[in-house]
Protein backbone atom coordinates (compact mmCIF):
# COMPACT_ATOMS: atom_id res chain seq x y z
CA UNK A 1 0.00 0.00 0.00
CA UNK A 2 0.98 3.28 -1.08
CA UNK A 3 1.42 6.11 1.99
CA UNK A 4 2.14 9.76 1.37
CA UNK A 5 4.50 11.11 4.36
CA UNK A 6 3.27 14.82 5.07
CA UNK A 7 5.16 16.19 7.72
CA UNK A 8 8.74 14.33 10.00
CA UNK A 9 9.85 16.21 13.73
CA UNK A 10 12.59 14.54 15.56
CA UNK A 11 10.76 14.54 19.16
CA UNK A 12 12.01 13.37 22.56
CA UNK A 13 15.19 11.47 20.49
CA UNK A 14 12.58 9.84 18.12
CA UNK A 15 10.55 10.80 15.64
CA UNK A 16 6.96 12.19 15.06
CA UNK A 17 5.36 11.64 11.50
CA UNK A 18 2.03 12.15 9.73
CA UNK A 19 1.50 10.32 6.80
CA UNK A 20 -2.18 10.09 4.33
CA UNK A 21 -2.95 6.68 2.62
CA UNK A 22 -6.18 5.44 0.78
CA UNK A 23 -8.20 3.55 3.18
CA UNK A 24 -10.60 0.86 0.75
CA UNK A 25 -12.74 0.45 4.27
CA UNK A 26 -13.74 3.91 4.30
CA UNK A 27 -13.49 4.89 0.68
CA UNK A 28 -11.70 7.94 1.10
CA UNK A 29 -8.15 9.34 2.09
CA UNK A 30 -7.07 9.07 5.79
CA UNK A 31 -4.77 10.96 7.67
CA UNK A 32 -2.69 9.46 10.48
CA UNK A 33 0.11 9.88 12.53
CA UNK A 34 2.94 8.15 14.29
CA UNK A 35 5.29 8.75 17.43
CA UNK A 36 8.21 6.17 17.03
CA UNK A 37 10.41 6.25 19.81
CA UNK A 38 13.98 6.31 19.88
CA UNK A 39 13.85 2.48 20.41
CA UNK A 40 12.37 1.93 17.41
CA UNK A 41 15.84 2.88 15.81
CA UNK A 42 17.51 0.04 13.06
CA UNK A 43 14.12 -0.99 12.83
CA UNK A 44 13.52 -2.73 16.11
CA UNK A 45 10.24 -3.36 16.78
CA UNK A 46 8.37 -1.52 19.76
CA UNK A 47 4.55 -2.07 21.03
CA UNK A 48 2.41 0.06 19.99
CA UNK A 49 -0.65 2.30 21.61
CA UNK A 50 -3.45 3.41 19.58
CA UNK A 51 -5.43 6.70 20.64
CA UNK A 52 -8.61 7.86 19.49
CA UNK A 53 -9.72 11.28 19.74
CA UNK A 54 -12.95 13.09 20.23
CA UNK A 55 -15.53 15.12 18.96
CA UNK A 56 -14.04 18.25 16.28
CA UNK A 57 -10.22 16.60 16.90
CA UNK A 58 -7.97 15.09 14.00
CA UNK A 59 -4.83 13.04 14.35
CA UNK A 60 -2.83 16.50 15.32
CA UNK A 61 -4.37 17.52 18.82
CA UNK A 62 -3.20 14.76 21.26
CA UNK A 63 0.06 14.65 19.64
CA UNK A 64 0.19 18.37 20.06
CA UNK A 65 -0.99 18.83 22.99
CA UNK A 66 -0.85 16.09 25.24
CA UNK A 67 2.39 15.74 26.14
CA UNK A 68 3.01 12.63 25.69
CA UNK A 69 6.19 12.02 23.41
CA UNK A 70 8.53 12.58 26.72
CA UNK A 71 7.38 8.91 28.42
CA UNK A 72 6.49 7.20 25.47
CA UNK A 73 10.23 7.86 24.87
CA UNK A 74 11.39 6.57 28.29
CA UNK A 75 9.28 3.58 28.07
CA UNK A 76 9.72 3.01 24.12
CA UNK A 77 6.26 2.53 23.15
CA UNK A 78 4.86 4.12 19.36
CA UNK A 79 1.65 6.08 19.79
CA UNK A 80 -0.93 5.85 16.59
CA UNK A 81 -3.41 8.22 16.13
CA UNK A 82 -5.87 8.31 13.43
CA UNK A 83 -8.01 11.37 12.23
CA UNK A 84 -11.76 10.72 14.25
CA UNK A 85 -14.05 10.22 10.86
CA UNK A 86 -13.30 9.69 6.83
CA UNK A 87 -13.03 13.45 5.44
CA UNK A 88 -13.26 15.01 1.99
CA UNK A 89 -15.26 16.67 -0.31
CA UNK A 90 -17.34 13.31 -1.48
CA UNK A 91 -18.01 11.98 2.34
CA UNK A 92 -21.47 12.43 3.89
CA UNK A 93 -21.41 15.13 6.31
CA UNK A 94 -23.85 17.40 8.51
CA UNK A 95 -23.73 20.88 9.66
CA UNK A 96 -23.36 20.10 13.50
CA UNK A 97 -20.12 19.65 15.34
CA UNK A 98 -21.46 15.83 16.68
CA UNK A 99 -22.39 14.38 13.53
CA UNK A 100 -20.24 13.59 9.99
CA UNK A 101 -16.68 14.53 9.46
CA UNK A 102 -15.02 14.72 13.05
CA UNK A 103 -17.57 12.71 14.58
CA UNK A 104 -17.20 8.95 13.57
CA UNK A 105 -17.79 7.84 16.66
CA UNK A 106 -15.85 4.53 15.71
CA UNK A 107 -18.85 2.88 14.64
CA UNK A 108 -19.48 0.64 11.39
CA UNK A 109 -22.73 2.96 9.62
CA UNK A 110 -25.70 0.59 8.47
CA UNK A 111 -27.88 3.89 7.48
CA UNK A 112 -27.59 5.59 4.23
CA UNK A 113 -25.92 7.95 3.22
CA UNK A 114 -23.25 7.47 6.20
CA UNK A 115 -22.68 3.51 5.82
CA UNK A 116 -20.29 4.29 2.60
CA UNK A 117 -17.15 5.65 4.44
CA UNK A 118 -18.55 5.72 8.10
CA UNK A 119 -17.02 2.35 9.36
CA UNK A 120 -14.16 3.64 11.89
CA UNK A 121 -14.41 0.52 13.68
CA UNK A 122 -13.10 -1.86 11.06
CA UNK A 123 -10.30 0.69 10.12
CA UNK A 124 -9.33 0.89 13.60
CA UNK A 125 -9.43 -2.68 14.45
CA UNK A 126 -7.82 -3.77 11.43
CA UNK A 127 -6.84 -1.40 8.28
CA UNK A 128 -4.51 0.60 10.51
CA UNK A 129 -3.00 -1.77 12.09
CA UNK A 130 -2.44 -4.02 9.09
CA UNK A 131 -0.90 -0.72 7.72
CA UNK A 132 1.16 0.08 10.36
CA UNK A 133 2.36 -3.10 11.44
CA UNK A 134 3.56 -3.85 7.88
CA UNK A 135 5.34 -0.61 7.34
CA UNK A 136 6.70 0.55 10.64
CA UNK A 137 9.19 -1.15 13.03
CA UNK A 138 5.93 -1.74 15.41
CA UNK A 139 4.36 -5.25 16.94
CA UNK A 140 1.36 -6.76 17.60
CA UNK A 141 1.54 -6.05 21.14
CA UNK A 142 -1.28 -3.46 21.25
CA UNK A 143 -2.51 -1.16 23.82
CA UNK A 144 -5.53 1.59 23.11
CA UNK A 145 -7.06 4.73 24.29
CA UNK A 146 -8.56 7.66 23.81
CA UNK A 147 -10.72 10.86 25.37
CA UNK A 148 -14.38 11.38 25.19
CA UNK A 149 -15.74 10.26 22.28
CA UNK A 150 -12.46 8.26 21.44
CA UNK A 151 -12.42 6.78 25.17
CA UNK A 152 -16.17 5.48 24.19
CA UNK A 153 -14.16 3.18 20.96
CA UNK A 154 -11.41 2.45 22.53
CA UNK A 155 -13.47 0.75 25.70
CA UNK A 156 -15.80 -0.59 23.13
CA UNK A 157 -12.96 -1.52 20.59
CA UNK A 158 -11.48 -3.62 23.57
CA UNK A 159 -14.22 -4.76 25.00
CA UNK A 160 -15.24 -6.58 21.75
CA UNK A 161 -11.85 -7.57 20.87
CA UNK A 162 -9.71 -8.52 24.30
CA UNK A 163 -7.23 -10.61 22.65
CA UNK A 164 -6.42 -7.76 19.97
CA UNK A 165 -5.13 -5.75 23.21
CA UNK A 166 -2.96 -5.93 26.49
CA UNK A 167 -5.32 -3.40 28.12
CA UNK A 168 -7.29 -0.29 27.52
CA UNK A 169 -7.44 3.72 29.12
CA UNK A 170 -9.81 6.35 28.40
CA UNK A 171 -10.30 10.01 29.46
CA UNK A 172 -13.65 11.03 29.92
CA UNK A 173 -15.46 8.60 28.05
CA UNK A 174 -18.84 8.51 26.42
CA UNK A 175 -19.67 5.74 28.71
CA UNK A 176 -23.37 4.87 28.18
CA UNK A 177 -23.92 6.31 24.71
CA UNK A 178 -27.24 4.97 24.50
CA UNK A 179 -28.99 6.86 27.86
CA UNK A 180 -27.20 10.35 26.46
CA UNK A 181 -27.81 12.94 23.72
CA UNK A 182 -24.38 12.54 21.96
CA UNK A 183 -24.98 9.12 21.22
CA UNK A 184 -28.44 8.85 20.79
CA UNK A 185 -28.03 11.49 18.07
CA UNK A 186 -25.26 9.85 16.50
CA UNK A 187 -26.66 6.25 16.79
CA UNK A 188 -29.69 7.12 15.35
CA UNK A 189 -28.04 8.34 12.31
CA UNK A 190 -25.34 5.69 12.00
CA UNK A 191 -27.45 2.68 12.93
CA UNK A 192 -30.83 3.59 12.48
CA UNK A 193 -33.37 2.23 15.18
CA UNK A 194 -31.75 -1.20 16.19
CA UNK A 195 -31.22 -1.18 19.40
CA UNK A 196 -28.87 -4.45 19.44
CA UNK A 197 -26.84 -2.76 17.21
CA UNK A 198 -26.69 -0.05 19.15
CA UNK A 199 -25.72 -1.77 22.05
CA UNK A 200 -22.42 -3.67 20.60
CA UNK A 201 -21.28 0.21 20.75
CA UNK A 202 -22.22 0.80 24.40
CA UNK A 203 -19.20 0.58 26.97
CA UNK A 204 -21.23 0.14 30.05
CA UNK A 205 -23.84 -2.68 28.39
CA UNK A 206 -20.94 -4.34 27.03
CA UNK A 207 -19.12 -4.15 30.48
CA UNK A 208 -21.92 -5.97 32.11
CA UNK A 209 -21.91 -9.26 30.15
CA UNK A 210 -17.94 -9.33 29.66
CA UNK A 211 -15.93 -12.47 30.16
CA UNK A 212 -12.89 -10.82 29.73
CA UNK A 213 -10.72 -9.26 32.20
CA UNK A 214 -8.52 -7.03 29.92
CA UNK A 215 -7.02 -4.51 32.09
CA UNK A 216 -8.81 -1.29 32.10
CA UNK A 217 -7.99 2.48 33.55
CA UNK A 218 -10.42 5.67 33.80
CA UNK A 219 -9.76 8.52 34.76
CA UNK A 220 -12.80 11.37 35.13
CA UNK A 221 -12.74 15.27 35.96
CA UNK A 222 -15.25 16.32 38.32
CA UNK A 223 -15.49 19.69 36.96
CA UNK A 224 -16.14 18.05 33.51
CA UNK A 225 -19.28 20.40 32.22
CA UNK A 226 -19.95 17.28 29.98
CA UNK A 227 -19.99 14.75 33.15
CA UNK A 228 -23.85 14.67 33.90
CA UNK A 229 -25.38 14.90 30.58
CA UNK A 230 -22.89 12.96 28.52
CA UNK A 231 -20.38 10.88 30.13
CA UNK A 232 -21.65 8.68 33.00
CA UNK A 233 -19.52 6.86 34.38
CA UNK A 234 -21.46 5.90 36.99
CA UNK A 235 -23.18 3.74 34.36
CA UNK A 236 -19.83 1.96 33.71
CA UNK A 237 -19.07 1.56 37.43
CA UNK A 238 -22.04 -0.52 38.12
CA UNK A 239 -21.48 -2.35 35.00
CA UNK A 240 -18.25 -3.33 36.25
CA UNK A 241 -19.37 -4.21 39.56
CA UNK A 242 -21.97 -6.19 38.34
CA UNK A 243 -20.09 -8.03 36.15
CA UNK A 244 -16.52 -8.20 38.66
CA UNK A 245 -14.52 -6.80 36.21
CA UNK A 246 -11.33 -5.01 37.45
CA UNK A 247 -11.88 -1.50 36.30
CA UNK A 248 -10.16 1.34 38.04
CA UNK A 249 -12.26 4.17 37.92
CA UNK A 250 -10.45 7.58 39.02
CA UNK A 251 -12.39 10.99 39.70
CA UNK A 252 -10.03 13.99 39.77
CA UNK A 253 -11.28 16.99 41.40
CA UNK A 254 -11.80 20.53 39.52
CA UNK A 255 -10.69 18.56 36.29
CA UNK A 256 -12.36 19.32 33.24
CA UNK A 257 -12.85 17.91 29.84
CA UNK A 258 -9.66 19.51 28.15
CA UNK A 259 -6.37 19.14 27.30
CA UNK A 260 -4.75 20.15 30.30
CA UNK A 261 -6.51 17.13 31.88
CA UNK A 262 -5.20 14.49 29.69
CA UNK A 263 -1.66 16.63 29.98
CA UNK A 264 -1.66 16.40 33.83
CA UNK A 265 -2.37 12.44 33.63
CA UNK A 266 -1.20 10.80 30.09
CA UNK A 267 2.33 9.87 31.82
CA UNK A 268 0.36 7.61 34.07
CA UNK A 269 -2.02 6.23 31.58
CA UNK A 270 1.53 5.16 29.39
CA UNK A 271 3.11 3.67 32.32
CA UNK A 272 -0.23 1.54 32.45
CA UNK A 273 0.08 0.38 29.35
CA UNK A 274 3.51 -0.13 29.36
CA UNK A 275 3.17 -2.62 32.34
CA UNK A 276 0.49 -5.17 30.71
CA UNK A 277 2.40 -4.62 27.80
CA UNK A 278 6.00 -6.06 29.31
CA UNK A 279 7.94 -3.03 29.56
Amino acid sequence: MTIENLSSNKSFGGWHKQYRHRSEVLNCDMRFAIYLPPQAAGNRKVPVLYWLSGLTCTDENFMQKAGAHRVAAELGIAIVAPDTSPRGDGVADDDSYDLGQGAGFYVNATQDPWSRHYRMYDYVLEELPALVESLFPVSDRRAISGHSMGGHGALVLALRNPQRFHSVSAFSPIANPVNCPWGQKAFTAYLGDDAAAWAEYDASLLLRHSDSKLPALVDQGEADSFLAEQLKPEALEAAAAASGYPLQLRRHEGYDHSYYFIASFIGEHLRFHGAHLGL
